[in-house]
């Protein structure tokens, strides 16, 4: 998936900050999950294990862009 039109959504940009989860985490998680679910509003549930953190990042598709909606992470430490 080309990620150059890659966007954050408000909230998201504030999940990333307050949970840590870098950019390229975001693109790996996105590129290749792990599990990859339907959601609602025609949105994407990515999930992927990134060392000892389980990755979710909700998205969506809108024309050319990826509007990520939000970021989550389990285990680790954020």
């Amino acid at each position: 998936m080309n990620l150059k039109n890659l966007k954050l959504s408000r909230h998201a940009r504030r999940q990333i900050k307050w949970r840590k989860i870098t950019e390229k985490e975001i693109k790996d998680t996105i590129n290749n999950p792990d599990r990859l679910e339907d959601s609602i509003k025609e949105r994407k549930n990515a999930f992927r294990a990134i060392g000892n953190r389980q990755l979710k990042i909700t998205y969506k598709i809108e024309n050319s862009d990826i509007i990520i909606v939000t970021a989550m992470v389990k285990g680790g430490k954020s």
